[in-house]
């Protein structure tokens, strides 16, 4: 029998798992940091935070992201380019290699946690890592049991990390990287890739198949709370999802992944996954005081002389990134819960210097919108990008919506209308011009903007109406020069404004061709018009 450390039995075999390793089960975080460092697998900054690199791969990688098709749930998802099927042989294949693999190792590091901070609707799950770092970013990620909790654990999924494990050339997968869920087995294998992301996010994929089921709405998004005013913040990588669901006038409930249930919002995760590209103390004090902690684990940081963190230097990747216990931010409610959103933010950073930095939609503006999912890429973030590029990924989370986005999309509609809750629509992105040419959004009007959406200020001030968008413009807000709420008012040459807002609506119009079969004619109507043509 295997030696165990820390409090399960020892026993595997319930996976199909013979393995002499030591074991090490549900160990804490702090344990695991130092193992890890011990074995060579990372090092501690200047603060004990872990600094660690995830090699070649230091992002998601979509393109090697499978699931089984089989009976039960083939009529439940959308398959195509971003839900790539693949058998059950290949899975149960791949899952003889990898379980293999891991047998092998002289070491294994187990949790047993849960998926929803709502215990009447969590996921029980396990995982199983051949390395203690990821172990440490799982614990830090989902939610970890009392000892109470701990004696009625019984997985429904497993996942099973080998990021040292590569598929070969004969097993027909698109390169060595793969992470294939099959939901029927309840079971989930990664490997090739050391990007840690790649664990939290495989069990996403499950939530976001098992819940519209039960007629709750998984979410990509943050969400905040003043105790009686609850607000969700939609939005792809790097458009401020985590930087504005810290508030220091509200209570965090989580910065990545909830759902929307009989009960109000709940946080997925028992931690949080922020991008530290640029951070300062400065604009983001409670995620900077993070990065400072025993406990936290930094990926792709570069550090000085003296094993300070240096937040601007993206030589290894523009997204670094930084995993804490949602314990580390203070100001934040104690369940991971929240009551029923009054407020809907759909966060965009638009590279085109086009979009308004606030507006408020209708509620067929806020399923046009939420189903287009739309950012834009800048120059310098991916090979290739020379340009601003426009982004639109369904439900601000495609990769990992395995149902239609129009089921995501009626159960936000519905749940909208029952708790009558407003929508709006932030440009984080650029002002004046395009990226290159106008600025940025200073940080501080943003907030200023949706400190007003929330306290509802903004619901006593006039509105224009964008004749190309058709969405609402307030004229003033408090603290925001007047001039900066209007974008044409913002570029030096109206033509030029002009020309590149119907450009982008081109955009929104062809992307959302693919969808319009699957909405009603109101929300088809919300598609922004083309005025110079």
């Amino acid at each position: 029998m295997a030696d165990v450390v820390g409090s399960h039995p020892a026993d595997l075999s319930t996976h199909g798992m013979s393995s002499a390793a030591t074991i090490h089960w549900n160990l804490p975080v702090e344990e695991l940091v130092e193992m890890a460092v011990d074995r060579g697998e990372g090092v501690f900054s200047a603060h004990r935070a872990l600094v660690t690199e995830t090699g070649e791969r230091t992002g998601r990688s979509p393109k090697d992201k499978f699931i089984v098709r089989e009976p039960t749930t083939d009529q439940d998802i959308n398959w195509g380019d971003v839900n790539i099927s693949t058998d059950a042989a290949t899975f149960e294949r791949m899952r003889k290699k990898v379980l293999q693999y891991l047998s092998n190792q002289d070491n294994l590091f187990v949790q047993d946690l849960y998926c929803g901070a709502d215990m009447s609707e969590s996921l029980p799950i396990r995982v199983i890592n051949q390395s203690a770092w990821h172990n440490a970013f799982a614990r830090n990620m989902f939610i970890r049991p009392t000892d109470e909790q701990m004696t009625n654990h019984s997985p429904e999924f497993v996942v099973y990390h080998a990021p040292y494990f590569e598929a070969s050339p004969e097993d027909g997968l698109n390169s060595q990287c793969f992470v294939i869920i099959n939901y029927q087995a309840g079971e989930a294998l990664i490997g090739g890739t050391r990007y840690a992301g790649e664990i939290k996010k495989s069990i996403f994929s499950v939530m976001n198949l098992l819940l519209p089921k039960k007629g709750i709405l998984p979410m990509h998004c943050s969400a905040n709370t003043n105790g009686e005013n609850t607000a969700v913040f939609f939005g792809l990588s790097g458009t401020g999802k985590t930087t504005l669901s810290a508030d220091p006038k509200r209570a965090l409930i989580g910065d990545d992944e909830h759902g929307w249930g009989a009960n109000g919002v709940f946080n997925f995760e028992g931690g949080c996954y922020a991008k530290l590209i640029d951070l300062s103390e400065e604009d983001e004090p409670a995620i900077f005081g993070t990065t400072r902690m025993f406990g936290s684990i930094l990926e792709n940081i570069v550090m000085d002389k003296d094993g300070i963190p240096d937040f601007h230097d993206t030589s290894i990747t523009q997204n670094t990134r930084g995993s804490y216990p949602i314990e580390f931010i203070a100001n934040r409610t104690v369940d991971s819960t929240g009551g029923h959103p009054q407020n809907v933010i759909f966060l965009t950073c638009d590279a085109f210097g086009v979009l308004p930095p606030i507006s408020r939609l209708t509620p067929e503006q806020a399923a046009y919108h939420f189903i287009s999912g739309y950012t834009a890429k800048v120059a310098g973030t991916e090979v290739g990008v020379k340009e601003p590029e426009a982004t639109f990924s369904a439900c601000f989370g495609e990769p990992f919506m395995p149902m239609h986005p129009g089921v995501y999309a009626d159960l936000l509609s519905h749940k909208m209308e029952q708790h009558q809750a407003s929508a709006w629509l932030i440009n984080t992105g650029w002002s004046g011009g395009p990226y290159g040419v106008g600025q940025r959004m200073k940080l501080k009007y943003t907030r200023a903007m949706l400190d007003a959406a929330l306290n509802g200020q903004l619901d006593q001030v006039d509105y224009v109406r964008d004749e190309r968008f058709g969405f609402a413009i307030p004229t003033t807000c408090p603290s925001v020069p007047s001039e900066l709420l209007q974008p044409i008012k913002t570029w030096k040459n109206p033509e030029s404004y002009n020309q590149t807002a119907d450009h982008l609506a081109e955009m929104f119009v062809n992307n959302f061709r693919r969808y319009q079969q699957g909405v009603s004619a109101a929300v088809n109507a919300a598609s922004p018009k083309c005025l110079l043509k």
